[in-house]
């Protein structure tokens, strides 16, 4: 009877251990399944209220500076916040806040088409920089809403500064009115079109002469993935319904928009990298082919890439990382000057006269090359393809090139490319030395910072010109070699310069590269020849290099402006 006894009760501690293992054990996956379910549910609602509201609203997890309820005045940090006008709000107010608050009127009624228009107060969470424009006071230094800011001006006011008059105070615009399109303004232009007339410029606001609305172009995939940020700040300071995203929108139509304003008069910032200004670009020669001519816009950059050489080439540095506030690019996209960009054709037919293969045509903006240079892009465009998660940052995407040309120098895949091609410079054959690369260049800079064609030294060389029809063509001798060039310890071998370059791969298949798109080529005949200009914005506020350079730069510029 004893041994039954204790054989029961442990069987009984069995079943309790057991027990008390599967609460352990289930207990905390309940909750974390149950606030799943609660935290996607919130989310599903949210995403409902966003879709349904008339502001651009964002969910943020944590806010990057102080900020309060403009609906609860609490402070607050997590909630939502609108990319166009600047509210932000508790998960809880949404809703309050879509019934309370009127968002930026991207258009207005006809009635009011040539009005002006009246400030469009917010009240709260006001810049820390900001000054009131009634007693010059700093604002943004009070807890809660307490000051107020105009969401097209971006005037600040102390709340005890406004008065009546404020409040029916017109709105000019504020410091960017010479790149904001109104809202009346669109409405008008309907208005005008359904009467067939096309006079725009008389409905230039403010009746100002040097009105030049921007347009902003912004990729969210390029290079350190900062385009998300930068439409909203943009958004902010712009009239929405010129800022476009696109991953969203393709550029061809987001620059339909220029035929709805004043001929010669617009200008486009791109955000991006140079593989994006190429696709800009290429939109605009589609206007050309449409009969759009008259209203094809000037381009400037804000370089987003990896390389970002036709930006540095351009005065726009060599990588945005967010160091310049939103509000100097655009003053410097106001204060650059109009340049011009020679386009390539790249056409690559297939050995054979009579080869039924449709040939490929490129447009070359930057550069051409056959080599180790292309080799290590295209083994860095593989890799992306397959894991494209992984470059996301500008260090890591420039980390990848340096291990592929690390690599090449060791296993040398492009070697004795002197005795499989044949290079005719303006019909002229050029005998070629012990080389592993050939670079055809229409801009200063390659390599993402590197002058190849001027190089280093004594020696006198006319400095490489984007606007001259003339092509820089350089060998080297192999990844080693473009490492010592970059970093001023060697000089590539200068071939010549040409108005037409035709290169014949005669043997064996060769990585080749167009503006930082490279495949691998078989036996073929590549011919470059000059295709059109493209109109491009330059900033002679950066410096780009060293100041010999960056002067040499600037003195062309300005022979160029004479020339015109």
């Amino acid at each position: 009877t004893g041994s039954r006894s204790s054989t029961s009760s442990s069987v009984v501690t069995d079943y309790s251990l057991l027990l008390w293992t599967l609460c352990s054990v289930l207990l905390p996956v309940l909750i974390t399944v149950w606030c799943s379910f609660q935290r996607s549910r919130r989310q599903m609602l949210i995403r409902d209220i966003f879709r349904k509201s008339k502001h651009d609203w964002h969910y943020t997890d944590l806010f990057g500076q102080p900020s309060y309820c403009c609906v609860c005045a609490q402070h607050i940090l997590q909630g939502a916040f609108c990319n166009c006008c600047g509210l932000r709000v508790s998960e809880g107010c949404l809703k309050k806040a879509d019934q309370r608050f009127h968002c930026k009127e991207i258009m207005m009624s006809s009635s009011g088409a040539h009005s002006s228009m009246p400030h469009h107060w917010i009240r709260g969470n006001v810049p820390l920089c900001s000054c009131c424009m009634v007693c010059k006071q700093q604002c943004g230094t009070q807890p809660k809403l307490c000051d107020y800011r105009c969401v097209w001006c971006q005037y600040t006011v102390h709340d005890d500064c406004m008065m009546d008059y404020l409040k029916t105070q017109k709105c000019t615009f504020g410091e960017f009115r010479d790149l904001i399109i109104p809202p009346y303004y669109l409405s008008t232009i309907n208005q005008m079109r359904k009467e067939k007339r096309t006079d725009y410029e008389k409905v230039a606001p403010y009746c100002r002469k040097h009105w030049m609305p921007v347009i902003v172009l912004a990729n969210t995939r390029s290079g350190n993935n900062m385009g998300e940020t930068l439409l909203g700040e943009f958004k902010i300071l712009l009239n929405p319904v010129q800022v476009f995203d696109l991953s969203k929108i393709t550029p061809a139509k987001a620059l339909q928009l220029c035929t709805l304003l004043p001929c010669n008069a617009v200008r486009v910032l791109v955000c991006g990298g140079d593989g994006t200004v190429g696709w800009v670009l290429d939109a605009i020669d589609e206007m050309k082919i449409k009969g759009q001519e008259r209203y094809i816009p000037q381009v400037a950059i804000l370089p987003l890439g990896t390389g970002n050489d036709l930006s540095n080439t351009l005065g726009w540095g060599a990588g945005y990382a967010g160091e310049v506030p939103v509000e100097q690019i655009l003053q410097n996209v106001m204060e650059a000057d109009g340049i011009k960009l020679d386009r390539w054709k790249v056409q690559v037919t297939n050995k054979g006269y009579y080869n039924l293969r449709k040939p490929k045509v490129f447009t070359m903006n930057n550069y051409f090359s056959i080599g180790p240079d292309a080799l290590m892009a295209l083994n860095f465009h593989a890799h992306r393809e397959k894991t494209p998660s992984l470059f996301s940052s500008r260090i890591i995407n420039k980390a990848v090139y340096f291990f592929y040309g690390t690599k090449d120098c060791l296993v040398q895949e492009c070697k004795d490319l002197n005795k499989k091609v044949e290079l005719e410079l303006d019909g002229e054959r050029i005998e070629l030395p012990n080389l592993e690369g050939i670079i055809v260049l229409n801009i200063g800079y390659w390599g993402g910072g590197c002058r190849l064609w001027e190089g280093v030294g004594d020696e006198p060389y006319p400095l490489a010109r984007h606007d001259d029809g003339l092509l820089e063509v350089v060998g080297v001798h192999g990844s080693f070699h473009c490492a010592q060039i970059q970093v001023k310890l060697a000089n590539p071998v200068r071939l010549g310069q040409a108005h037409t370059v035709r290169l014949i791969l005669k043997s064996s298949k060769m990585p080749m590269q167009v503006d930082g798109e490279p495949w691998a080529q078989g036996p073929c005949t590549v011919t470059i020849t000059h295709k059109t200009h493209a109109l491009m914005l330059y900033h002679s506020g950066e410096q780009t290099d060293d100041d010999t350079s960056s002067s040499s730069e600037e003195d062309r510029r300005r022979e160029l402006t004479d020339e015109d």
